[in-house]
């Protein structure tokens, strides 16, 4: 791989002089959704696909940029004095942010960079290929530049420039995940406090198989803001009644109690699914920890009916995926996972069944929506590094 995108990198931009290359991955959450910006836990896992780059110091200030995922744009030119989104920047967006946010915080860059990317992460898949180029290109800068942060900082870094640079407004979870990825292990991560843990998953007789539902999303023209808000005003007005600085302090019994307090019908649905989210995350830990692999399932399909119930999230592709792996035998558990709205389902399926479960969860798919899904047998992976 290392190869072919130096050979790449000198087919764009001349040679490949004193360029070097990277990688971060993607991820994928295995339960714990939509609570990272309710300060609650989430237990996402980095995985072994993810983000290729190659990059090189320029003797002045521009910025050239060039994706193998989308070559019919060519290279994409800019300048360390035009760190603006703008619609036509398209996939630049993302590390101009992340080079707009090193400079917010200080950390001056000296001089441009030519930029080469590959992704093998589907593109608009819930499986975070922006907070994977996020963290690659904060990752780059530091090793290019020398610049003293921790992959913690990395990661807020990212999260920094989606809020403020592409007007999203996410949670920690994606770029933690990816910036702090242990092979083998998931991250348990309080997302109210940053204090995380690292779970073995040990899964002898099962896989994780992703399945791509195809329906392309974008977070900021989605209902992703709209849940947020909702959740905000929620926890405004539960904070009347109880003493409380997130939806993710409350276990179910206090949220039952002063629900009535929130006034609204869907206002309600949209916090008890923060609530018992993040409830359900813990009790999945402890589940992995005990060795419960079913009791860990099962709650990957409670969390799956809350998003679909009650924070309405999944659509006809993610709830055809799931409510289609429920039925094949050898699935332990199966969910959307993240923000919704289209992107991916994961799943635990025994060795025995990850053919059928493929076969038989890719026809019924197919007759629901219409058009095929891609799935993907995934393992768990580090976090990111220079090749």
């Amino acid at each position: 791989m290392k190869e072919q995108l130096l050979i790449k990198f000198a087919e764009v931009f001349g040679d490949a002089r004193d360029a070097q290359v990277y990688f971060a991955p993607g991820r994928v959450n295995l339960i714990g959704e939509h609570t990272d910006y309710n300060g609650g836990h989430v237990f996402p896992c980095a995985l072994t696909i993810g983000t290729y780059g190659v990059a090189r110091k320029r003797q002045d200030r521009a910025l050239r940029f060039y994706s193998m995922n989308f070559e019919e744009l060519g290279v994409l030119s800019s300048s360390l004095e035009d760190l603006k989104p703008a619609s036509q920047a398209a996939w630049t967006n993302y590390p101009k942010g992340v080079m707009w946010a090193f400079q917010e915080k200080g950390m001056k860059l000296p001089c441009g960079l030519d930029l080469l990317l590959f992704g093998n992460i589907p593109n608009g898949s819930g499986l975070s290929s922006s907070a994977s180029v996020e963290v690659l290109t904060g990752f780059i800068l530091k090793d290019l530049f020398g610049f003293s942060v921790s992959n913690q900082e990395l990661a807020l870094i990212g999260q920094f420039s989606e809020n403020r640079f592409n007007g999203v407004n996410c949670g920690i979870m994606d770029q933690f995940a990816i910036a702090m990825g242990q092979k083998n292990a998931a991250i348990f991560l309080d997302t109210a406090t940053l204090q995380y843990e690292y779970a073995p998953i040990t899964l002898d007789h099962a896989k994780i198989v992703i399945a791509c539902s195809n329906k392309k999303r974008g977070l900021g023209d989605s209902k992703y803001n709209e849940r947020r808000s909702q959740c905000e005003s929620a926890l405004a007005a539960l904070q009347k009644v109880v003493d409380i600085a997130s939806l993710g302090e409350l276990d179910e019994d206090a949220f039952e109690q002063h629900k009535a307090v929130i006034g609204d019908a869907i206002l309600i649905k949209r916090a008890k699914h923060a609530v018992y989210e993040n409830r359900r995350t813990l009790k999945a830990v402890e589940a992995l920890k005990a060795g419960d692999i079913t009791g860990f399932g099962q709650l990957m399909n409670g969390s799956h009916v809350s998003l679909r119930d009650d924070y309405e999230v999944t659509g006809p592709e993610l709830d055809a995926l799931v409510e289609a792996a429920w039925q094949v035998e050898g699935v332990i558990g199966s969910r959307m996972t993240g923000a919704g709205f289209g992107g991916c389902s994961v799943s635990i399926v025994e060795n025995r069944a990850v053919d059928s479960f493929i076969a038989q969860v890719g026809e019924a798919y197919k007759q629901k929506i219409g058009y095929a899904a891609d799935f993907y047998v995934v393992e768990i992976g580090d976090g990111p590094r220079k090749l």
